[in-house]
């Protein structure tokens, strides 16, 4: 899975939750969904197989700016289906969402490496 994450300046929890006024950032969100739940991607053989810092739009849309840019590497699709449906999972997502301002989630098939395009 391709994930390219735009966080918030500003994290934005819920009215009521134990955070919405905390003050927090988006970064600092974030990180407390990825501690949450990096025990569960370990547990269904998960793994960040390439991270990058984003450094400049090449081709593309220049209004597009990605804080995070990664590779997740899932040994099956259900095993990424039993990571969204695993109820500590979906207690941590709140700080994903109080934390990400837009992402792309895009699943892709490993094919050949090679020295060309195309």
């Amino acid at each position: 899975m391709l994930n390219l994450v735009a966080l918030r300046a500003h994290a934005a929890y819920p009215e009521g939750h134990d955070l919405a006024n905390a003050g927090l950032t988006g970064a600092e969100a974030y990180r407390r969904y990825g501690a949450e739940t990096a025990p569960i991607i370990e547990r269904i053989g998960a793994s960040i197989v390439w991270r990058g810092e984003m450094q400049a739009m090449l081709i593309g849309p220049t209004t597009e700016d990605w804080d995070h840019a990664f590779i997740a590497r899932y040994p099956t699709a259900h095993a990424f289906l039993e990571m969204v449906t695993d109820p500590a999972y979906r207690k941590a997502v709140i700080h994903r969402q109080a934390a990400v301002r837009t992402s792309r989630l895009i699943r892709c098939k490993p094919t050949e490496t090679g020295g060309a395009f195309g």
